[in-house]
Parts: C-alpha cells; sequence; structure tokens
C-alpha cells in the first residue's frame, strides 16, 4: 500500500543562467541554520568547482539538504546553461517539484522555456520565484504576466497554471507574497515548499527500488550512484540486482557497502533509508545513470527518458610540436586516454571515442562551453595537448540526405546594434523568426541557426555590441543541411622559423596585422603569431635582429614603439583556429599552430585539396 512520507520534501531549484539559484540556495542554508552564527561562508557556496567560481555558472547538479519547522527539504541546485541541460532533465525524476527562478528584469528567457518544459512535462507542481526585485529596473508585475504566457505556450494543465508565485532578493535573504510587500526573511519560500510541494509517496513493504539520476566521483571510493528510495527500504550490506530499462540484458548482483543522506553540505553515513529519501551509494563499481538498483525477488526497472544526443565534437590529440613536453606532467597517449575516459565516470552527456590513430580521441559533447570547461579543467591539472576546430556531428534521415544540428538563437541587443547582427547571422544561414522591443532601448531578436553557424561567433558578436549584447542559445532540432558557410574572413600571421622573439622582428611585422605575440616568446615555425589583415596566409620572420653596421644614422636608434599584442583567452583562441589548425594546450601557453608545420608540404597539401 503506497503511503506518503510527510516529513520530507525533494525540490529542484530550475532557472535560467544567471538569474540566481545558487544565491537562493545559499540563503535557504544560512536561514535554515546549517551554518553556525560566526562562520565564514563562501558566496555561492554549492558551486564548489574553481571554474564554477570563476565564472559564476553551475556546471554539476548539487545536492543539500535542510530542515525547516521538523521536515527535511531536499533541495538540487541545476545549471542554467543549455550546454548542461543533461543534468536538468536527469535530476528532475529525483523531485515531487520545483521552484522556478525568474529574473524580474529579464524575464522569460530561452532556458527558462526549456527546464520549464520539462518539469511540466513530468507533472510536476511548480513554485515561480520572482528573483532580484531589488534592481532599479526591476519589472515584477509585467514578468508574471510573461510567466504564465509561457505556461500557456506549454500547454500547462489547469492545476499547473494555478501556481504560487513568491518575490524574492536572494541577495538580500527575504521574500514576500507579493511584489509590494517588503519581506523580512525566507519564511514565505519556504511555507510555499511545505504546503505546495507534494510528499514522496511509495510502498515501504514492496522490494525495493532506487533510479539513480546522478553520479559522483570520488578518488578513494570511486563512482557513487545519486538516486531516490522509491519503494522499500535500503539498507548498508544488502543484496540487490541493477537492471536497466534501456539496456534489458542488464541484470548484475550487487550489494551496499556504504549508504549516505545529506545533511546541508555533507554526505551523512547512515544504516538504512525509507521511501522518499535522496541517498548517494557508494561501492558499486559499475553502476550508470539511469540504473534502477531493485531487490532480486523483483527486478523492475523505473522508466527514464534517453540523455540528449552531443551535438559537436572535436579531436583531442597528443602534442607533437617542437615544444612539446617542456610545460606539462601529463603528455602521452595513455595519460589522455586514461583522463578523457574517466570523465565519462561523472559527465553523461559526453562521448570519447578511439580513432585510427593512436595519439587522436574524437570528444563529443553538448557545445563549445561543455568542451572548453573540460579543456580548462585538465589543462589545470597538468595535461598537454592539442585540439582541433570544433566540428558540428552530422545525420543522414532514410533518403540519405545530411541533416545538421540547428539552434534557436535569442539575442538581447541596443536597438542601434540590431542592424549588423542581423547581417552577420543571416552570413552564417541564421533565419530571423522575430523582434520586439523589450524596453530600455533594447530589442530581442530571435533566431533559427545551424550550430556550426555558430562556432566563433561569441567573440565576435561581443565586438559588435560593444559588449552590451545577450545570446542564448538552445538546441531545437536536427534539419536539412543549409549549405556552406564561411568562417573565418581573415588569414594567419605564421612564424616562418624557431627561436625567440625579438621586438625588431615583431616591430617589422605588426603593420600586417594584429599580433598575438609580445618579445621574448618561444616560437616555432608553423605557429600562428597573429592575425592576418587580409584574407591570406603570410609567414613573417619575428626572431629577426637588426644587422649591425659602421655607419650611423640620426633616427637609427630611436626606441621601437610596439603595439601590445592580444593575449587570446581559450574561449577565443577555439573560436579562432581554422580547420587547418590546433590549439596547443599547456599548462602554461596555449599556442596556435598550423597542423602541418613545414611551409613546403603546407603549401603542397593547400593546392592539392583545392
Amino acid at each position: 500500500m503506497k503511503i506518503k512520507r510527510e516529513d520530507v520534501r525533494n525540490i529542484a531549484i530550475i532557472a535560467h543562467v544567471d538569474h540566481g539559484k545558487t544565491t537562493l540556495v545559499d540563503e535557504l542554508l544560512k536561514q535554515s541554520g546549517v551554518f553556525r552564527e560566526n562562520q565564514e561562508v563562501a558566496e555561492r557556496v554549492m558551486d564548489s568547482g574553481d571554474i564554477e567560481r570563476e565564472r559564476g555558472i553551475t556546471i554539476l547538479s548539487k545536492n543539500t539538504a535542510i530542515s525547516y519547522k521538523d521536515t527535511k527539504i531536499n533541495i538540487i541546485d541545476t545549471p542554467g546553461h543549455a550546454d548542461f541541460g543533461g543534468e536538468v532533465e536527469r535530476v528532475l525524476k529525483m523531485v515531487n517539484g520545483v521552484v522556478l527562478v525568474v529574473d524580474a528584469f529579464e524575464g522569460a528567457m530561452p532556458q527558462t522555456k526549456f527546464v520549464l518544459k520539462k518539469a511540466l512535462e513530468l507533472d510536476l507542481p511548480v513554485i515561480v520565484c520572482i528573483n532580484k526585485i531589488d534592481r532599479p529596473e526591476a519589472r515584477p508585475d509585467e514578468v508574471v504576466d510573461e510567466v504564465l504566457e509561457l505556461f500557456i505556450d506549454l500547454d500547462a494543465n489547469e492545476e499547473q497554471l494555478d501556481c504560487p508565485f513568491i518575490f524574492a532578493s536572494a541577495k538580500e535573504g527575504i521574500a514576500s507574497y507579493s511584489a509590494d510587500e517588503q519581506g523580512t526573511n525566507m519564511n514565505p519560500l519556504f511555507e510555499t515548499i511545505l504546503k505546495y510541494i507534494p510528499a514522496p509517496e511509495g510502498d515501504p513493504d514492496e522490494g525495493t527500488q532506487i533510479l539513480i539520476s546522478t553520479i559522483d566521483y570520488n578518488e578513494y571510493v570511486g563512482r557513487i550512484g545519486i538516486g531516490k528510495v522509491d519503494n522499500g527500504i535500503v539498507k548498508v550490506n544488502q543484496d540487490l540486482v541493477i537492471v536497466n530499462q534501456h539496456d534489458e540484458t542488464k541484470l548484475e548482483k550487487v550489494r551496499i557497502s556504504k549508504l549516505y543522506e545529506f545533511e546541508g553540505l555533507q554526505k551523512i553515513e547512515v544504516k538504512e533509508a525509507g521511501i522518499g529519501s535522496i541517498v548517494a551509494i557508494s561501492g558499486i563499481s559499475d553502476i550508470h545513470i539511469g540504473d534502477t538498483l531493485c531487490s532480486p525477488e523483483n527486478p523492475t526497472p523505473i522508466p527514464f527518458q534517453k540523455i540528449s544526443e552531443p551535438t559537436i565534437a572535436m579531436h583531442f590529440i597528443v602534442n607533437d610540436s617542437p615544444l612539446a613536453g617542456q610545460e606539462g606532467k601529463y603528455v602521452t597517449s595513455r595519460h589522455l586516454r586514461e583522463r578523457l575516459f574517466r570523465e565519462l565516470n561523472s559527465d553523461v552527456s559526453l562521448r570519447v571515442e578511439e580513432t585510427e590513430n593512436t595519439d587522436s580521441f574524437k570528444v563529443s559533447g553538448r557545445g563549445e562551453l561543455h568542451l572548453s570547461v573540460l579543456i580548462e579543467n585538465m589543462r589545470r591539472e597538468g595535461y598537454e595537448f592539442a585540439v582541433s576546430k570544433a566540428e558540428v556531428l552530422f545525420k543522414e534521415d532514410e533518403r540519405g540526405h545530411k541533416l545538421e544540428p540547428m539552434e534557436r538563437t535569442f539575442i538581447d541587443v541596443p536597438e542601434d546594434f540590431s542592424g549588423s547582427v542581423i547581417q552577420k547571422l543571416s552570413n552564417r544561414k541564421g533565419e530571423l523568426q522575430g523582434m520586439s522591443s523589450i524596453g530600455g532601448g533594447y530589442t530581442r531578436l530571435e533566431f533559427l541557426i545551424p550550430s556550426r553557424g555558430l562556432i566563433g561567433y561569441r567573440g565576435e558578436f561581443l565586438t559588435d555590441t560593444k559588449g552590451n549584447g545577450i545570446i542564448n542559445t538552445v538546441f531545437e532540432e536536427y534539419a536539412p543541411y543549409k549549405g556552406d558557410i564561411e568562417y573565418r574572413k581573415q588569414g594567419s600571421l605564421i612564424a616562418f622559423e624557431s627561436g625567440e622573439t625579438v621586438a625588431y622582428g615583431l616591430f617589422n611585422a605588426q603593420d600586417r596585422g594584429t599580433l598575438f605575440v609580445s618579445p621574448g616568446e618561444k616560437v616555432y615555425a608553423g605557429m600562428v603569431i597573429g592575425q592576418n589583415g587580409k584574407s591570406e596566409d603570410i609567414e613573417l620572420n619575428v626572431c629577426k635582429t637588426k644587422h649591425l653596421t659602421n655607419t650611423r644614422s640620426s633616427s637609427a636608434d630611436d626606441a621601437l614603439k610596439l603595439t601590445p599584442p592580444k593575449k587570446l583567452s581559450l574561449e577565443e583562441a577555439l573560436e579562432f583556429i581554422d580547420t587547418d589548425e590546433l590549439l596547443e594546450i599547456t599548462p602554461e601557453n596555449l599556442r596556435i599552430r598550423k597542423k602541418i608545420l613545414d611551409s613546403t608540404q603546407r603549401f603542397r597539401a593547400s593546392k592539392r585539396s583545392k
């Protein structure tokens, strides 16, 4: 017989990127007494990764739990970026309701729509939290209308449309039931969660059933499966079997060696857990997302949606440049292979394939951001390798026609810049779907554009809008191939010989375009040292010193004025490289190079390809 477990609530916090999910979780933790009064607490305490803290984004969903009025509330903080959408889809299977956070100025954004659609499909109740109401340009009443329109667009039922609205400022730590009220703490949100989110239900007398929705990985204990107990109870040393809805052949006996529940930011060891509890299980080496742990008497898998396919791929290659092996700790193909396959333990949206060449691996992900986070993590750990330009993964339909992934792209730009953005995206095969004014002198543009049309565009977009534009994309579908796109109009400036750069050589080279190197840097023949103003590649000697003569001229010894070089970030470098180039990545440097370093062979290869 199914019973409700009234002392537990399981919720996920979902939102578009940067609408304040993680800050909201911070406040809920603080106000539920998880921290001591005088404890030093970092901001956005849930973003535990270095890259998450630096970029202010959430990459992996995080579990935490708080207590309010004798009820344990399990909270899952989810990512807002479309590239990590795979994380959101999965964790919604663990919860009984969601808190949708919407910025009181920006309103409903594309990712808001994406995450809300997933929640409504699973028939989850939604609490809408209009956040950042203390922003000077906040427009809470209009945003409420926008959110309700979004519910109607997504075919929400009567019950879902009747959702409660809470108005909050997570930064100030206050919430209230109406936009005109001034809140004093987060209690209105806590109360609404208890009242509106249903308690988990299940049958404690039936066989155990736990669907694994996330995987954590720890050097010491290996893989840790996280999921919700749907039926029965789970105990330490219990014998269970693993089954999977998408793989009927899977039937493996396992034993639970350690069991944890979440409390605050810690995992607490427990001996047993009942229905509705979110648990972490260690000691099972072959556990994957989508697996169900069941009692051996009744091995029935819980249905689970397939994880979205990757749309973009890069080759990770062992570094073979003349400067290889000088700065990294891990440089061989064995190191590279081991590290990439280890990443699969915790990242389900990633694919790693071996190629005919043992020194090269094809890595596919959900987008450029997804792969650049992996690259940045690896270089911080001391890996040295090279990557190729991102390429889009094509498919074929039944008739053999080529299909490519399309993205729905929303762009908010000041009105003066909308013309140049429309022109640029049209050149990249984008189709304008809609255009509206959103106040404050801003225009919102909606495009449908091939994924490959967006490769290398973000940097250009920030330049075109003087840093004032916001671009958001979400995967739409596979559609017929839209034709060739010309990526880069400018050619590369290439070093002619190996050595150290000299001010005199750079001074003569800077008239040809934008340089990426400063004096005293190591370069090698075939390395890209700048961007040419024209479309062709040029080879330059930047290691050339001045020939000394015994005649003196009055102006000869004037100081050389060098323009400061343009230092590319990882994303900019990944966007800049062309199809015949690689990006060499070491813990200390990013260097762009030609795939073929020798200029004669390069010339022959380009003639052959034409």
